[in-house]
């Protein structure tokens, strides 16, 4: 698993910081929260939130080395089974996986939206997720979503739906 964090500003000039964790095996993402002030307190939070209904064994969690990564954030990980590992500094590379999904979300829906308050960006950055994990092909995962277990198949009639206000398209069989 790895984890970071990425800012998206306002209209009206207010910052806000979504923290997320992404399963290295299936790309699936989970979006853990989003605030305009992560502490380290709140992060670990948002760590022990994720845990909860947590089923399947994690071996380690790759982090950056910003300050919200505290060692509280570390315990929950290690009482859990699993190894944190640390980039090393100034080296985003190291987490390529964290920030190829920060570029997807950016290039697909945050550089086209306007962004307002923290309630729409919640909205629209949870229907992304949703269309990540079970609409977007992944080559890495021979072109199947992260939460898709059959191949696609071509059918016969395709019906287009819209998610993220209009911005993306998704293509289904129609029943």
């Amino acid at each position: 698993m790895a984890t970071d964090f990425f800012t998206v500003d306002t209209v009206l000039l207010r910052r806000f910081y979504v923290l997320f964790f992404i399963e290295l095996h299936t790309r699936h993402v989970h979006l853990a929260g989003i605030t305009t002030n992560p502490t380290g307190a709140w992060t670990a939070q948002q760590a022990r939130n994720l845990l909860v209904d947590w089923s399947h064994p994690t071996r380690f969690v790759i982090r950056d080395r910003a300050g919200q990564y505290t060692a509280r954030f570390d315990e929950i990980f290690r009482s859990a089974g699993a190894d944190v590992i640390l980039t090393p500094p100034q080296a985003p590379q190291a987490n390529a996986f964290a920030e190829r999904w920060v570029r997807s979300v950016r290039h697909e829906l945050l550089d086209r939206t306007l962004i307002w308050n923290q309630r729409q960006l919640r909205h629209l950055l949870e229907s992304y997720v949703e269309h990540y994990n079970s609409h977007r092909p992944h080559r890495s995962l021979h072109h199947r979503a992260p939460n898709q277990t059959n191949a696609v198949r071509p059918a016969e009639r395709i019906e287009r739906h819209t998610v993220c206000g209009g911005l993306i398209n998704e293509y289904r069989p129609a029943a």
